[in-house]
């Protein structure tokens, strides 16, 4: 393994350079595993930057997470009899399930993918 090194001081100091990856946005999941790998893991997190795993991992839980929710809340809404004729006849009625389903679905996802 070649490893060069810079001169501070007195000191030589690794030079570690990250691999170039694709620049692809991390999305409101992708940013809570971040922040809670950070706060609660800081060897896995170290571990993923220092193998320059990290944003891939990160790109690769968002896109869990919204296949996920996209697949749950169209089936907790056939579960529920929540359909454009309740939407049609009361609206409020319509959004507070709508609201529940998709809290309960995010819920759900955020104890699987992202806390654990």
């Amino acid at each position: 393994m070649d490893i060069e090194y810079i001169k501070n001081g007195d000191y030589f100091i690794p030079n570690i350079v990250l691999p170039p990856s694709e620049q692809q946005s991390i999305g409101k999941y992708g940013r809570m595993r971040m922040d809670y790998l950070k706060e609660h893991r800081p060897i896995i997190y170290n571990q993923l930057i220092l193998s320059g795993k990290l944003y891939n991992h990160l790109i690769e839980i968002e896109q869990i997470c919204q296949e996920r929710l996209d697949r749950m809340i169209p089936q907790m809404k056939g579960e529920e009899g929540v359909s454009e004729a309740l939407k049609a006849a009361d609206q409020m009625k319509w959004v507070r399930k709508m609201n529940n389903i998709r809290n309960r679905a995010e819920e759900m996802i955020l104890n699987d993918l992202i806390y654990n």
